[in-house]
């Protein structure tokens, strides 16, 4: 079994920047893909990011392409989604997730662990 615990949401002013992490135990995620998503109140979950086990590939949608940074340090067993340029609509729960068998293009029903998500605040 593997726990994901994110933290580091909060309320950011619209342009600020914010990194949220997620901090893994139970397992090594060294062999995971990892993966960021995001709901918005009324809305489905929907991705936002995903690195494969190495780190190597990265992933993004379309509307964070640019601004967002997915990375990892095994060592830590953490994930990270560092978040620039904030506009209202990233405002949502960040949740993590962890894929066993994924190469971080994945669909969001392959991850395997999910996290209890971190509410990250955009203000305009």
């Amino acid at each position: 079994q593997v726990q994901l615990v994110e933290s580091g949401g909060g309320l950011v002013q619209s342009g600020g920047s914010l990194r949220v992490s997620c901090a893994a135990s139970g397992r090594t995620i060294s062999s995971y893909a990892m993966g960021w998503f995001r709901q918005c109140p009324g809305k489905e979950r929907e991705f936002v990011a995903a690195i494969s086990w190495g780190g190597g590939r990265t992933y993004y949608t379309s509307s964070v392409k640019g601004r967002f940074t997915i990375s990892r340090d095994n060592a830590k067993n953490t994930v990270y989604l560092q978040m620039n340029s904030v506009v209202p609509e990233d405002t949502a729960v960040y949740y993590c997730a962890a894929n066993r068998y994924g190469s971080g293009n994945d669909p969001q029903g392959s991850y395997d662990y999910w996290g209890q998500g971190t509410q990250v605040t955009v203000s305009s």
